[in-house]
């Protein structure tokens, strides 16, 4: 299994969540709504979720390994501080 995109949705509003993001898995196969969330201990992310009659949040989609689980992150995470690299220098040439 190859990300073979990633797209960085950052988000302006006040709180815990950075970023809404997509990727594309096997340029065949999109998930949507992961979310960037900045913990206590840095940055995570969050798979897609909904709210079940019980009030609790399950996942729609994740990953099945703690491995792949771990591959997803980083290359999200990568993508995220990518474009906050690309957004600081676009600003400081203003």
């Amino acid at each position: 299994m190859q990300i073979t995109d990633v797209r960085v949705r950052k988000v302006a509003k006040e709180g815990k969540m950075r970023a809404v993001v997509s990727i594309t898995i096997d340029d065949e196969f999109v998930v949507h709504d992961i979310k960037v969330i900045e913990g206590e201990k840095g940055l995570f992310i969050a798979m897609p979720s909904r709210k079940a009659s019980d009030g609790e949040y399950r996942d729609i989609a994740h990953p099945i390994n703690s491995d792949t689980r771990d591959m997803i992150q980083k290359l999200i995470l990568k993508a995220y501080e990518e474009s906050t690299a690309e957004d600081a220098m676009a600003n400081a040439e203003i």
